[in-house]
This record gives structure tokens, C-alpha cells and sequence, in this order.
């Protein structure tokens, strides 16, 4: 083993820099050489250390290396020495995970790699004869046979030569190397326990708050006055309710920096441990809920203790399915050797995660980069195929689990969707008069972070897509993959034994399965396409630059031909906004093209009522059979054992969530086909079309649906809101637009006041439950005059990606790095990034890029975080929700205003919603979003940062977007760079 793999002991060394390539050679020699002369002496020297393979293979200008990786990169070393461990991947972003002392960091030459194998390899040395040594044993084997370049040096450091055999294998009475892959052979059972009571009702203090907030903060700790207040007024959210549907509601603004996760943290633990109840606290980004489950450390320092009273929870799709994971190990011997790499460095994670969470979790964001983003969604759970008790790992399912310990929790920290979706099941089974228990014990107090997203949230989770991949998916989970290798094994796989024998519940399953051929068959995108293209002929061939050549004119189609009457209805929807839509240019990128529903071309009514009919077909046995399952709960309970119950009941659910639903809302939306809206009248929903293309599709592919949002989310919002909860906190750092409040100083005249409030109230759902909302609001203790500059660049034009690039250049080099760069589209964020890239490397200022690097968000920001001159560019996600404290975030700069995006769903809410102040209303919402761009640059009183906003258009009346004493200065970009320069 060790003459087949190099030693990293003796091996070269090499990082990049803003000089080129930093090498220390296999002789000791410490040298600075080019691309291409690095290039030019890869093939002759021994295998080199490397951190982060493919982000050096990028630099080199070299295809990804792949696996085995022909390089040694530290990375995979601490991935298997240290699982379940994050840490951003640059060396010197794994020389602080390491605890190496920022004075032996210096600049991170090639010269730190040595130290940093030396301080793992040292660790594994003391970890092969702990708990998990046995397993490393097996999987350094395993990972041997896969070509693994690190197998022989850590073989080496176990021990492993002395205890093999003669043909290299491990002891019959050891653990051996295929074994060590089956993770979930080992993993722990969860136990079901008794029903947790349900929670008093006994309210806290202000002072009570105030406490717990000192004891969190710690002796010495900064004090604001304004947490404090923070935490009083929060106190209100937990009062018990006097009336049913009628919870009590605080709208806390709280300005940046007032540090309110503390603030609520510090009450809600407080009621919950009162009370014996959970208090979920919600938000919209994944950024705030790491955030926020890190601020949950004070509370609970022993890792054993939290992890009983917090709990982190997500969407299913998050978590490793562990049928997927034995899937997989079992289909290994048969694929390349990277999948081996990749699966034993996941059993590696498996049995020292804490709660399985793939996306988001303790998993580095960078492990797909390494050994390839389908090693991680291949065992992910992934949509619609968890077969719950049926699964033989029911009982060690990280999602189960995490379930389990949600009831039993103080804390959950979940997303607004989950949240608004488990409240609708609740108040959906309720109308049923299901007798079936949740997934989670319905919690009564909420706490809602970033609470300026509850309506786009809401909007997310209570529309309706009737589109081809929605209705595939759904023919998908009910029939299965239908000769494709795939584990999704259809309904009547999956209740099995559950209907087999039982006339009156396998009748209404056949007929559901039967009627289901009537959604879209396998291959139905690109007959779509095709039907399409064979029908159109263009008398002319029109200019190769004419933009309209993509969609040639469209005739009208004869009736449908296809048997399956979904396609159909697709086919004639696609017709339809070929025909209407304006920009036709946008498909070519990942655009999508709109038009109203109404007036319906020729046959659409008739296409969509053939197909009310098909779905109804569906639709009715679905639900013949879930009453009937349900029914057998009561007439076998004398028979069924728990597992079986449990799969019942997770059936049940299943086939309400994943089936019944969906198809009332297609059916109910089908209906709607002959109804125009009445003129005049204000609609409760938003009927339009939409044809886009899909990332995950292949290019000339694309979807078309029917799309059904409510004019106003945040209505349903508050009714399936009102009856589970006693009490809600809604806070955010930008509820209010104080656009009243000329350039944002001082607080707005009392009538403008009111009128603010009642707006944030709108936009958060507030104003629909019975009783007003308690308002408060808690200013920033930031001095923004003092700590920042705030300028608009005038002389750029920011239409041209070469001028946009050019200005981002010149003020990222001027900030010495540390800055972010914020865009409304992604195409000009990658259009700037391919120019500014290479000459930002070269003056030392790494540049990462969301949407171009393949790393998740949280690890890019964990990289800006600590690599102090590096640059990001990104989207929506980078400018709410992210926070970089201290001088490694000193510049913000805005591509261009941000003004909504101008659909049919936009046009319809500034007319019904604006007070007929359309203007107004976009205006708010530009605001809103600079104000949250602009809160990213100063997270602390030591803080000091520019912000800049490329756009010369932007019109004065937006300056009330940014804070007290944030002067606005117009200036060019050569006079921007300097005041930069002279500030930071």
C-alpha cells in the first residue's frame, strides 16, 4: 500500500497568489512561478499538496481533476480526519479551522501545507485507537482499492501495514472494508416517547427578559439598549391569547446592529421552559438560520444539552436518505472509482453528522465541488420517493429523528415555507376531521425573522403551477419511473402489503394509477418541442441576428391530436404566449415569456375541461383510498401493529400533501378557464401563462404552465396562521419605509408615521388577524455619519457589461478587496465576473462569484469571511440575510436600482395594492431592498464601509432607503475611488 500511493511527507507544496504560484519543491526550494511554468512542470515532479483541487486546476487554466484526484489535496485529508467539520477552503481558511495562530498563517504560502498535514495527521494518529478506529481502518482500505491518492499516507499513519494480511486484506474478525460503507447497519434507532403534554400558558415579564438576555450576554459583554428593549416589547408575542383565531401580534422593527436574534432567543427560551412548549423561529434564508442556531451556543453550551433543546429543521430534501445511501454502496462496484471516494468519505460524515443535514448543514458546502454535486443529491432525500415505515431504515432516519426531537425541543429553528405548510396541513386535517397526528406537534408561538420575506414566502407556498414538470412529477410519484433506472417505485410499490387483499382499497388505487397515464409521459418536453417546430414553416428564413428567430410565428393549431390530454392543454398554453408575450429574447437565457390567461385562443376552454375531467379521474379514487386506509385505522386497531399504523398514517399524508391537493387546486384552476375576470372588480388571484426554460433541462427544452398566485399571499397567510397560534413575533431590520423622512433623518411627522406602519403591516400579513398589531421600533446605534460613505457613480453606463466591469474593477482595487458586489441579474454578474477576475488576481484580490463558483452560498460567504481581501459577487441571497462583521466586508456596491421585476404578477398587485399610487409602490420596494443591501456593511460599532450604487439614474426620492447621517454623494467613478481610498 505504501509503495502504491506518494507520501504527502515528502511531497511539493504549491498555492496561488496574486504573483502567480507559490511552490515549495520536494528539495525544499521555495519558488514564484507563472501558470504556464507551473504548468510546464506538473507532469515531472511528484504528486503536490494543493488545497482545493479544482479551484487550482480553474487557476491553472486546467480541466477539473476529478477522482482520484492526481493531486493531494488537503481538503479530502480533512474531510476523513475531521467529519462533520467545516471550514473555508483556502489555506487559510483551513489554518484557522485548524488552530494555527494567525502570526504562522502569514500570507499562506506553500509552505503552511506541510504544517497543516502534519497537525491532521497527528490527530488521526490519536483518533485510530478512539471509538471510530475500526472504521477508519476499513475505509483506508476501501478507499485504497478506489485509487485514493491519501491511502497510502494514512495508512501509514494507522498502523494498517502491520495488521494486513499478505494480499492486503484486514482481519476476518475486523471490520471490513465493504462494511464500513454500510453506515446504517450502526447508526442509532430513534424511540418514540409519550405524547408531550400540551404547553401552559403562563406569561413572562419584560424583566424576566431582560435577565436572561444579561445571562446569554455574558460578564463584559457590549451593552445596547436598544436589545433590551428589544427583548421587553418581545415579551408581548408570549401573552396568552383571550380569544380563539385572534393571537397577539408584535411588529418589532429592529434597526441593524440592535442584535435581536438575542432579543427574541432570550425570551422565547424563557417561555418554553416555563411553559414546557416549543417556540418555532422562523426565517427566509439558510445564511440567518446557521446564524441564528450558532447565537443558540450561549443558551445551551454542552453540544449533548442543545441538541436536546434545539433543533434545526428543513424540507426533506435537505437530508441524506439512507435507502438512497445503501442504493448507492451497492451500485459502486459497478461505477467509476470516484464513486467509492465519494460514498466512503459520506459514510465517514454519516456516523459524525449531527443531524444529516446534506445542504446547508454540517456537510462542507464544498465536499460536491471535490467528488461531484451527484454524490451529494444522489443520496439526498429527494422529492416525493421517502416510503416511510416501509423504508427498512424508518427508524434511523435523520429526518425521523430530527422530527422526534423537534416535539420534545425549546427551540425550532425552521424556514418560513415549512412553517406555512405544516400550519395549512394542520388546518386542512382539521377540516377534514382527521384524527391522523402531525408530522410535528403544532406549536402555538412563533417567531418570524426576516419578516419583510413573509409575503414572498407566502407567495411560494399557497400558488399553484399546473405546468409539465409539476404534473410529471406527480405522474412520476404515482407510477414510478416507468422502466428507468431509478428507486422512485410508484404508489402501489409503495403500499405494498398495505392494499394487497383488501378489494375496497386496491379498486380505488388501480382505477388512480390507471387514470394517471393522463398526466405527462416520459420524453413529453421535447415532443412538445417538436410537434411544435414540425408545425410551423415560416415563408422566409428570417435574418440570423433578428432576435424573433427563435420563435417564429405560431399558427393556430388544429384540435389536439395527442391522446394524452395534459400534453394537449400544455401544447395549446405554449401556442398562447408564443403568440402574446412582447420580449421573446428572454428564453434564449434562463428567462421566461408571460401573457394574461385571458382572452383563451380557439379549443383552450375545451383542451382544459377535457383535462378537469382527466384529473377529477385521478382525484377521486386518491381520495376514496385515503378515506378507506383511514377507516382501517379504527376497524383493524385491535390487529395492526405500530409499524403499521405508522405507515398508514404517513401514507395518508402522503396522499393529501403529495397528490389530493395539488390536483384540487388544477382542477379548481381548469374551472376557472371560462370565467374571465369580471372588469373593474379587484380579483382574489392571478391567473397568467408562462413559458420558461428550467436550469436542469436540456438546452432547447422548456416548460409551460398555468400559474395561479393570490393577489394578495399574505391573506392565507393569516388564516392558516390564526388558529395554531397563541403568539407571533414578526421582526426585521427593514419593515417600514420611511420614504416620508427626507434622506432618512429623524423619525417621520406622526400622520406619516402611521401611514408607514400601516403599510409594514400590509406586507407582512398583520393587518388581517382580528386584533392591531403591538408596534415597536428600535433605532440602529451605528453612527452611519461617521462609519460610512454612501455614493452614486454617475458617469458609468451601466447598460454596457464592459463599463460595469470596469467600474466594479477599479472600485474593488481602490477598497483594497473586502467587497461585495450586488446584481439583479445573473447574466451581468457572470458577464462581469469572466472580465475583472483575472486582473483583480492579479493585484491579489481573489474574486468568487455565486452562480460561477461551485460552492453553495454559505461556504462562499465563509470564504469573504476569511480571506480579508477577497471579493463576491452575487443575487438576492448575498444582499439579505448575510452577516461579515469586521474589515473583511468594507465595500458594498449596488449594480443598479433595484426595481421590481416587471411581470403580470407585479402589474396586477401595483394596481389593486398600490392605493393607486403605482409609482409609490415600486418605489417602496427598490427602497426596501437598498436598505437591505446597504445593512450587509456595517454589522458592529468598529465597523467602517462604502457603499456605492452604480446606477446615474437613481432618482432622489429613493435616498430615504438608507439610515440617518448616510449622506448621499453624486460623483464620478475616478472620484469615488479616491474618496475610498482616503476613507478606508
Amino acid at each position: 500500500m505504501q509503495a502504491t500511493f506518494p507520501s504527502a511527507h515528502d511531497a511539493p507544496a504549491l498555492t496561488a497568489h496574486h504573483r502567480g504560484f507559490s511552490l515549495l519543491t520536494e528539495d525544499g526550494e521555495f519558488l514564484t512561478l507563472s501558470a504556464s511554468e507551473l504548468r510546464a512542470r506538473l507532469d515531472s515532479m511528484p504528486c503536490p499538496l494543493v488545497v482545493h483541487a479544482p479551484s487550482v486546476a480553474r487557476k491553472l487554466d486546467l480541466p477539473p481533476p476529478g477522482q482520484p484526484s492526481p493531486w493531494l489535496d488537503l481538503l479530502e485529508l480533512f474531510t476523513f480526519v475531521y467529519p462533520a467539520r467545516t471550514a473555508a477552503p483556502t489555506p487559510r481558511g483551513l489554518a484557522l479551522a485548524l488552530g494555527v495562530e494567525e502570526a504562522r498563517i502569514g500570507r499562506a504560502e506553500a509552505d503552511l501545507l506541510p504544517l497543516l498535514v502534519e497537525i491532521m495527521l497527528a490527530e488521526l494518529g490519536r483518533q485510530k485507537s478512539g471509538p471510530f478506529g475500526e472504521m477508519l481502518a476499513a475505509l483506508t482500505v476501501r478507499l485504497a482499492q478506489a485509487g485514493w491518492p491519501w491511502a497510502g499516507t494514512v495508512a501509514e499513519t494507522l498502523g494498517l501495514p502491520d495488521k494486513l494480511d499478505g494480499k492486503g486484506n484486514l482481519p476476518e474478525d475486523a471490520l471490513q472494508p465493504g462494511d464500513a460503507l454500510r453506515v446504517w447497519r450502526v447508526l442509532p434507532k430513534w424511540e418514540d416517547v409519550a405524547p408531550r403534554p400540551p404547553p401552559a400558558s403562563h406569561p413572562i415579564t419584560p424583566a424576566e427578559a431582560r435577565t436572561r438576555l444579561r445571562t446569554l450576554l455574558g460578564e463584559g459583554s457590549e451593552s445596547r439598549a436598544g436589545q433590551a428593549d428589544f427583548a421587553s416589547v418581545s415579551t408581548a408575542a408570549f401573552e396568552p391569547r383571550t380569544h380563539r383565531g385572534n393571537p397577539a401580534v408584535v411588529l418589532a422593527e429592529a434597526g441593524t446592529g440592535t442584535g435581536k436574534t438575542l432579543g427574541y432567543i432570550a425570551p422565547a427560551s424563557v417561555w418554553a421552559q416555563r411553559n414546557g412548549g416549543s417556540v418555532w423561529i422562523s426565517t427566509y434564508t439558510r445564511h440567518l438560520q446557521r446564524q441564528i442556531e450558532q447565537e443558540t451556543h450561549r443558551l445551551f453550551p454542552d453540544d449533548a444539552t442543545r441538541r436536546h433543546h434545539i433543533v434545526l429543521r428543513k424540507g426533506r430534501e435537505n437530508y441524506l436518505c439512507l435507502l438512497n445511501m445503501e442504493e448507492a454502496v451497492n451500485s459502486a462496484a459497478s461505477r467509476p472509482a470516484g464513486v467509492t471516494i465519494a460514498l466512503a468519505m459520506l459514510a465517514r460524515w454519516t456516523r459524525a453528522t449531527a443531524d444529516g443535514d446534506l445542504l446547508g448543514g454540517d456537510l462542507p458546502g464544498w465536499f460536491g465541488d471535490l467528488y461531484g454535486q451527484g454524490s451529494v443529491f444522489g443520496v439526498a432525500d429527494r422529492r416525493g420517493e421517502c416510503i416511510h415505515g416501509a423504508c427498512p431504515h424508518y427508524q434511523r432516519c435523520f429526518v425521523e429523528h430530527t422530527i422526534r426531537r423537534a416535539r420534545e425541543a425549546d427551540l425550532v429553528i425552521a424556514n418560513h415555507a415549512l412553517v406555512m405548510a405544516q400550519a395549512a396541513y394542520a388546518q386542512a386535517a382539521m377540516g377534514d376531521n382527521s384524527e391522523e397526528t402531525e408530522e410535528d406537534a403544532t406549536p402555538s408561538r412563533y417567531i418570524f425573522d426576516e419578516g419583510h420575506h413573509l409575503a414572498d414566502a407566502a407567495d411560494g407556498a399557497f400558488s399553484a403551477e399546473l405546468s409539465g414538470l409539476e404534473a410529471a412529477e406527480l405522474r412520476r410519484w404515482l407510477l414510478g419511473a416507468e422502466g428507468r433506472r431509478s428507486r422512485a417505485r410508484g404508489l402501489k410499490r409503495r403500499l405494498d402489503d398495505l392494499v394487497v387483499g383488501f378489494p375496497k382499497l386496491e379498486s380505488p388505487l388501480d382505477a388512480a394509477l390507471m387514470a394517471a397515464h393522463a398526466l405527462p409521459a416520459p420524453g413529453w418536453s421535447a415532443r412538445l418541442a417538436d410537434a411544435e417546430s414540425s408545425e410551423t414553416s415560416p415563408p422566409e428564413p428570417p435574418p440570423i441576428d433578428d432576435p424573433d428567430a427563435l420563435f417564429p410565428p405560431q399558427p393556430i393549431l388544429p384540435e389536439p391530436v395527442l391522446e394524452n390530454p395534459t400534453e394537449s392543454f400544455l401544447r395549446l398554453l405554449r401556442q398562447q404566449v408564443l403568440a402574446r408575450s412582447e420580449d421573446r429574447r428572454q428564453t434564449h437565457q434562463y428567462g421566461a415569456l408571460e401573457c394574461d390567461l385571458h382572452p383563451l385562443i380557439p379549443d383552450l376552454t375545451a383542451s382544459g375541461q377535457a383535462l378537469a375531467r382527466a384529473l377529477s379521474r385521478i382525484a377521486e379514487p386518491l381520495r376514496t383510498l385515503a378515506e378507506r386506509l383511514q377507516a382501517r385505522l379504527q376497524d383493524d386497531a385491535d390487529s395492526l401493529d405500530s409499524v403499521t399504523r405508522g405507515r398508514i398514517e404517513a401514507m395518508v399524508r402522503g396522499l393529501r400533501r403529495r397528490a389530493i391537493t395539488r390536483l384540487d387546486a388544477w382542477i379548481s384552476m381548469l374551472d376557472a378557464l371560462d370565467q374571465p375576470p369580471p372588469v373593474d372588480t379587484t380579483p382574489t388571484h392571478i391567473h397568467f401563462i408562462r413559458l420558461d426554460r428550467r436550469q436542469q433541462q436540456r438546452p432547447g427544452e422548456h416548460d409551460v404552465g398555468l400559474h395561479r398566485h393570490w393577489l394578495d399571499p399574505t391573506i392565507p397567510f393569516a388564516a392558516v396562521m390564526a388558529m395554531p397560534a397563541q403568539g407571533m413575533l414578526i421582526t426585521s431590520a427593514t419593515l417600514r419605509d420611511q420614504s416620508d423622512t427626507p434622506h432618512g433623518q429623524g423619525e417621520p411627522e406622526t400622520e406619516e408615521a402611521e401611514h408607514a406602519w400601516e403599510a409594514a403591516e400590509a406586507r407582512t400579513g398583520a393587518n388581517h388577524f382580528p386584533s392591531p398589531a403591538i408596534r415597536a421600533s428600535l433605532t440602529s446605534p451605528f453612527d452611519y455619519a461617521r462609519q460610512t460613505r454612501t455614493f452614486i457613480v454617475t458617469d458609468v453606463d451601466h447598460a454596457s457589461i464592459a463599463d460595469l466591469a470596469a467600474a466594479y474593477r477599479t472600485l474593488f482595487e481602490a477598497s483594497g478587496g473586502g467587497g461585495l458586489g450586488l446584481f439583479t441579474a445573473i447574466s451581468r454578474l457572470r458577464g462581469v465576473h469572466s472580465r475583472i477576475a483575472p486582473a483583480l488576481e492579479d493585484q491579489g484580490l481573489p474574486l468568487y462569484a455565486q452562480h460561477v463558483d461551485a460552492m453553495d452560498n454559505a461556504t462562499l460567504v465563509d470564504i469573504f469571511r476569511t480571506e480579508e481581501h477577497a471579493c463576491l459577487l452575487g443575487t438576492d441571497a448575498m444582499r439579505d440575510g448575510v452577516d461579515v462583521p469586521g474589515n473583511a466586508l468594507r465595500l458594498v456596491v449596488f449594480e443598479r436600482v433595484p426595481w421590481p421585476r416587471p411581470d403580470i404578477l407585479h402589474r396586477e398587485r401595483r394596481i389593486h395594492l398600490s392605493g393607486g399610487d403605482t409609482t409609490g409602490y415600486d418605489d417602496r420596494i427598490a427602497r426596501l431592498r437598498l436598505r437591505q443591501a446597504f445593512g450587509r456593511l456595517i454589522r458592529s460599532q468598529s465597523d467602517k464601509g462604502v457603499f456605492v450604487l452604480l446606477d446615474r439614474r437613481t432618482p432622489s426620492r429613493l435616498l430615504s432607503a438608507f439610515p440617518p447621517g448616510a449622506e448621499v454623494r453624486r460623483l464620478g467613478l475616478a472620484d469615488a475611488a479616491r474618496e475610498i481610498r482616503a476613507f478606508l
